[in-house]
């Protein structure tokens, strides 16, 4: 099976799939096993690998080492050209559309299509959306966007539209790591209303009511990470996934002994 079909049954059974975000620069790879294994038996449909920025020589080494410990998805989520590997399931193929940079709408991509079909790496079109959260993350200093105003859903709905014409298979609603605030539901909801194109949300979701919310609004999958790198926050990585996975929760419910 695909990555994306797998990803898409997720969401169908479960109401909304988790993600987790490692980021190579920012966690000991000694103990990258130790957090797969974790991550896995907690929930976790499958892992987002990337930085925006890459600070040591260990993208190639860390996937590598993820990927051994994995049985879900590893997608490669990239914050460069430096960030390609055959090590994964498949790459998120990123257009940051509101960026200043035309390379990172279009420009990088041409340089690394050769070496992705070398790599016989599935590709996942990814319309890349920058939101307003509070603060200047580095996926708003990197991507040169200007991110949309968290009150203006319907910038962010037309942007969706756009997206879902041009044939993009996933719209990304990034609020960027470390953020302030995460997307507003408002947002993802009337963004997953205006387009047939399954919708991530990631950036600044620190509990799991706001997890639950987003899931509930239509984002068809929750990306965490920042929050996690944290050691004492690990342990609530099931707590998370229960939150996300709605569908399944409800399931659950209506089957139990009693409830009938």
């Amino acid at each position: 099976m695909k990555t994306f079909d797998y990803l898409l049954d997720v969401r169908d059974r479960k109401g909304a799939g988790f993600l987790l975000l490692l980021d190579p620069d920012k966690l000991d790879s000694a103990n990258l096993g130790d957090i797969v294994r974790h991550a896995q038996d907690s929930g976790v449909d499958a892992f987002l690998v990337g930085s925006s920025l890459m600070t040591r020589d260990i993208f190639e080494k860390s996937l590598a080492e993820i990927r051994k410990h994995a049985k879900v998805p590893v997608v490669i989520f990239p914050g460069s050209l430096f960030q390609i590997s055959g090590q994964a399931d498949a790459i998120l193929f990123l257009s940051v559309l509101a960026s200043r940079n035309t390379d990172l709408i279009v420009g990088n991509h041409v340089h690394a299509a050769p070496l992705i079909r070398q790599h016989k790496l599935e590709t996942i079109s990814t319309a890349y959306i920058l939101v307003e959260s509070g603060k200047l993350t580095s996926a708003h200093f990197m991507s040169d966007s200007t991110p949309i105003p968290r009150e203006k859903g319907e910038i962010a709905a037309a942007y969706a539209m756009a997206a879902g014409m041009f044939g993009f298979k996933l719209i990304y609603l990034e609020a960027g790591s470390g953020a302030l605030f995460s997307v507003p539901p408002e947002m993802v909801r009337l963004v997953s209303s205006s387009s047939n194109v399954p919708v991530i949300v990631g950036g600044g979701i620190k509990d799991t009511d706001t997890a639950h919310s987003l899931a509930s609004a239509g984002a068809s999958f929750i990306v965490t990470g920042n929050f996690f790198e944290n050691d004492g926050n690990s342990n609530r990585l099931k707590e998370f996934a229960k939150a996300v996975h709605f569908k399944q929760a409800m399931t659950a419910a209506v089957e139990a002994p009693g409830t009938k």
